[in-house]
C-alpha cells in the first residue's frame, strides 16, 4: 500500500482513534500490506479485525501488532492501537458483510465498508499517478482469464493481480491495497451475487479497461435467469469511461450485445471473421494445449498456449487484446501467452506422475458450462473425442471424471446435473465417479444411467474421502483423472492427494 499516516486512515475512513494518540497516529505509517489473516500480517502492516468460521479478528489484534502491524482496523477499542468504525445502523447498509457468514452484528459490515473507503482513495491517488486498471468479469473463465493478462503486461511494466479468486467485497479492495506507486497495471476479477455488486466494485476502483469473458449460468439461483446475470456482467462496461476500452467476446451475443450499454471504445474479440483480436483454426495438443494463429489489425502471429483446454482460446484472446491496449506489440503478447502456464490453484493444472496417470485438477470451481470444457478436455487427452478440431492423440486412455456438485444453481440444479451425467457417457468418459449424495449428483448419475452407462461405468460415492480410495484402488498407469467441482465440494485436497501419491513425477505440467 502507499505510505500513509494512521492519522490519515481514520480521516479517510471516518474512523475514530483507540489507544492511540492523536500524535502518535500523525506519526506512525502505514507502509506494508494490508491484512486480514494475523498470521500474514508483517512489519508496517495494518490489519482488518473481522469475524470468521472459528474466531473473531478482534480476538487477535495483539497478535497482530506483535507482529509488526501499526494499527488495527476494528470495529470496538482491542486493547491496541487502533482505527474505530461503527457499524451501519439500518440492516440494508450490511449488504457488504455478504461474504462473511459470521459477521452478527454488523462489525464485518463495518470493516468492509470501512476498507473500501480506503481502497477507493488510494486508488483515486494511483490512477492520477499513472496506474492503469484493468477489470475482468465473466460467468467462468476470470481466473484463468487474470493469470493471462498479469503474463501478458508483465513484460511491460510492474503488475499486482488478486491470488485466487479474491473477487468480492473482500478481496477486491484488499488487492486494490496492494498497489504501491511503482504499481503500472492492476488486474480485478469482478464477480457478483447480486445485481449491482460489479458497480459497486468498479466504484472503488474504476477500471480503464473492461473484459466481459462470457454470460453462462454460474450463481443462477441467486440471480433467477441468464438475463438478469447479463444485465449484472454489463455493469462493468458501463462502469468504463469514454476515454477507457472494453473488450466484449463476440462469440458470446450476450455479451457482444454489451458494446450498445457502453461509452467506452469497443474492442471485439473471438473466433469469426469480425473480431478485432482473433483467433484462426485452432489445434490441441496431446495435453489439450491450444495452438492457433492470432490475428488482429497489426498482422498475425502464432501462439501455443501453456495452459489447458479449448475453452482457454477466448481467455488468452482477451489477454492478447488488453496486451495491445496497453501498448504491447502482437508478437510480444503471443510470446508472452506461450510462456504462461497455470498460476491459481486447482484450476486447469495438468501434472502427469511417474507413473503416467495423467491428472487434471479444476477442483476450485464449476459452473455448467466449465463443467463441459474440463469434460472436453478430459475426452481430448484421453481419446481426441473432444469434439474440437486437431489430430487425434495416438493412442487411446482410460479417462476418470471424478465430479461434485456445482453449486448455487437454484431451480435448475437438478437439470443441470442430468445434463453433465448424460454428456460424460457421449463423450466416453470410461468411468463417472459422482462424489456427494444431494438430489443433484443424484441426478448426475442418473443422467448418465438413461444415457447409456449400464455396465457399471457410473458409481457414486459419499465423499472426497471415499473417491480417493477408489481412485486409490482402481487407477491404473496411463489412466487419465479429472477432478472438478464447486470449492464447497471440497475435492481439491482429493486432487492434492492423487497427485502426492505420485511424488517423483518428472513432468508435473503447469504447478504453481
Amino acid at each position: 500500500m502507499i505510505d500513509l499516516t494512521v492519522a490519515q486512515i481514520a480521516e479517510i475512513v471516518g474512523g475514530t482513534l483507540a489507544d492511540i494518540s492523536p500524535q502518535d497516529a500523525a506519526q506512525r505509517h502505514v507502509t506494508g500490506t494490508v491484512e486480514f489473516d494475523s498470521r500474514a500480517v508483517g512489519p508496517g502492516g495494518l490489519f482488518l479485525a473481522l469475524p470468521g468460521a472459528r474466531s473473531d479478528g478482534h480476538q487477535h489484534a495483539q497478535a497482530a501488532v506483535a507482529a509488526g502491524a501499526v494499527a488495527v482496523l476494528a470495529a470496538r477499542p482491542v486493547g491496541v492501537p487502533a482505527i474505530v468504525v461503527t457499524p451501519p445502523p439500518r440492516p440494508t447498509e450490511r449488504a457488504l458483510a455478504g461474504v462473511l457468514e459470521h459477521d452478527t452484528d454488523g462489525s464485518g459490515a463495518a470493516v468492509l465498508a470501512a476498507l473500501a473507503k480506503l481502497a477507493t482513495a488510494v486508488a483515486r491517488e494511483l490512477v492520477a499517478n499513472g496506474l492503469t486498471i484493468i477489470g475482468i468479469t465473466g460467468s467462468s473463465g476470470k481466473t484463468s482469464t487474470k493469470d493471462l493478462v498479469a503474463a501478458v503486461l508483465t513484460p511491460l511494466g510492474e503488475v499486482i493481480a488478486p491470488p485466487g479468486s479474491f473477487n468480492n467485497e473482500l478481496g477486491h479492495p484488499w488487492t486494490v491495497l496492494r498497489a504501491t506507486r511503482n504499481t503500472d497495471y492492476l488486474i480485478l476479477e469482478m464477480s457478483a451475487r447480486h445485481p449491482g455488486n460489479i458497480a459497486a466494485l468498479a466504484e472503488i476502483a474504476p477500471p480503464a479497461i473492461g473484459v466481459v469473458l462470457n454470460v453462462g449460468t454460474a450463481h443462477l439461483g441467486e440471480f433467477g435467469s441468464r438475463e438478469v446475470i447479463a444485465r449484472t456482467k454489463s455493469e462493468l462496461p458501463q462502469a468504463v469511461p469514454k476515454s477507457g476500452v472494453v473488450i466484449l467476446n463476440a462469440d458470446d451475443p450476450a455479451v457482444a450485445a454489451m458494446a450498445a450499454v457502453t461509452e467506452a471504445r469497443v474492442v471485439r474479440v473471438g473466433r469469426g471473421s469480425s473480431g478485432d483480436v482473433r483467433a484462426g483454426p485452432v489445434l490441441l495438443d496431446e495435453l489439450a494445449r491450444p495452438q492457433f494463429t492470432m490475428h488482429s489489425g497489426a498482422g498475425a502471429a502464432q501462439v501455443h498456449l501453456g495452459v489447458f483446454g479449448d475453452h482457454q482460446v477466448t481467455n488468452a484472446l482477451c489477454a492478447a487484446a488488453v496486451a495491445l491496449q496497453c501498448g504491447a506489440s502482437l508478437e510480444q503478447a503471443a510470446t508472452a501467452l506461450a510462456a504462461a502456464g497455470p498460476v491459481s490453484r486447482h484450476r486447469m493444472q495438468v501434472s502427469t506422475r511417474a507413473d503416467g496417470v495423467t491428472v487434471i485438477d479444476d477442483a476450485y470451481n464449476a459452473n455448467p458450462d466449465s463443467m463441459r470444457a474440463g469434460l472436453q478436455a478430459l475426452a481430448w487427452i484421453a481419446h481426441g473425442e473432444s469434439g474440437q478440431s486437431g489430430d487425434s492423440p495416438p493412442t487411446k486412455r482410460r479417462s476418470w471424471a471424478v465430479l461434485g456438485e456445482m453449486a448455487e444453481l437454484g431451480m435448475d440444479a437438478i437439470a443441470e446435473h442430468d445434463r453433465i451425467g448424460r454428456l460424460a457417457v457421449r463423450l466416453d468418459v470410461s468411468r463417472l465417479v459422482v462424489v456427494g449424495t444431494g438430489r443433484s449428483m443424484s441426478a448426475m448419475r442418473h443422467g448418465a444411467v438413461m444415457e447409456g452407462s449400464w455396465g457399471g461405468e457410473v458409481v457414486s460415492v459419499s465423499d472426497a474421502d471415499a473417491a480417493l480410495a477408489m481412485l486409490r484402488a482402481e487407477v491404473q498407469p496411463g489412466d487419465v483423472v479429472l477432478i472438478k467441482a464447486s470449492n464447497s465440494a471440497g475435492l481439491g485436497v482429493l486432487a492434492d492427494a492423487l497427485v502426492a501419491d505420485g511424488v517423483g513425477a518428472d513432468n508435473r505440467e503447469g504447478q504453481p
